[in-house]
């Protein structure tokens, strides 16, 4: 009778740390998404030139103040965050398809193309992501173009890595040795197989390469080598922020900055949470 007490208070243990795991999932979700929607649905004249109205303080009409230029830097970086999730969405997606792609390309392959990949692995990695993307993104003009490529072609190499491990260890099962007995083709085994054992660790990879990508688009806006001037960007709202803050101008940079990060800081919780639901080990805790 204690044992079986003892059982369903585990079982109930374990259900409330999934339930409550989910439901902060959900609400990271629809905290990221309302951040992203209402960018997206602010209009340009939010964001218009209003001189009369320059370098004001944190008000209740401007939450955080206004720039040099007498625009709402509430409204500025609400616009940038949409611009920055928009390109870390679908740089994350293009760089999380190369990864799985060249991770099981390294892991089925000849030992030659194994260590062709690994050797150009280790190559990306050793070169700083800023430099990297700052070459690319100088090379291609600059720009959302610029960008996409450069987060795109260099936050693979991870996951890349992870992928190949999991396939090679996948290989070794007695499944996939009875799948090959029975005359299954590598196709079959690949669709049947690898690709459902792999689809969790490509979406949290996906979402934890999501703030990385994030970072890099805001870093290199405020260096100059991103989005242009005129576009809302926080990276962009940071740089120009660097003119004003030592005459006493704070809000221009330690708003958007804090938003900037406590939108990372969200999206890297949604990755690991959901790590934990997904990960077999953590996800009875």
């Amino acid at each position: 009778m204690k044992q079986l007490k003892r059982k369903r208070e585990n079982y109930w243990n374990c259900l409330n740390g999934r339930t409550s795991t989910l439901v902060l999932i959900v609400i990271l979700c629809l905290i990221i998404l309302v951040i992203y929607a209402a960018g997206m649905l602010i209009p340009q004249e939010a964001i218009a030139t209003d001189f009369i109205h320059a370098k004001q303080s944190p008000s209740w009409q401007h939450p955080f103040g206004t720039d040099n230029l007498g625009r709402d830097i509430l409204m500025r970086t609400l616009k940038g965050m949409s611009v920055s999730v928009t390109v870390g969405i679908v740089a994350s997606c293009i760089s999380a398809v190369i990864g799985i792609l060249i991770g099981i390309a390294a892991a089925v392959g000849s030992r030659f193309l194994d260590g062709v990949i690994n050797w150009m692995i280790d190559l990306m990695m050793g070169i700083p992501h800023t430099i990297f993307i700052i070459l690319i993104s100088f090379a291609l003009g600059r720009g959302l173009k610029g960008l996409f490529v450069g987060i795109a072609a260099t936050h693979w190499t991870s996951l890349a890595r992870l992928i190949r491990e999991e396939v090679m260890q996948l290989r070794s099962q007695h499944y996939i040795a009875v799948s090959r007995r029975l005359g299954k083709s590598n196709s079959w085994i690949l669709m049947h197989h690898l690709l459902p054992h792999l689809a969790p660790q490509f979406l949290v990879g996906l979402i934890l390469m999501f703030p990385h990508a994030i970072l890099h688009e805001a870093s290199i806006s405020f260096l100059g080598y991103g989005l242009p001037p005129e576009q809302p960007a926080v990276g962009i709202i940071l740089a120009e922020s660097m003119t004003y803050i030592s005459s006493g101008i704070w809000w221009m940079a330690v708003f958007p900055g804090g938003f900037l990060v406590l939108m990372v800081w969200l999206i890297d919780r949604l990755g690991e949470r959901l790590r934990r639901v997904i990960d077999p080990f953590s996800a009875q805790e």
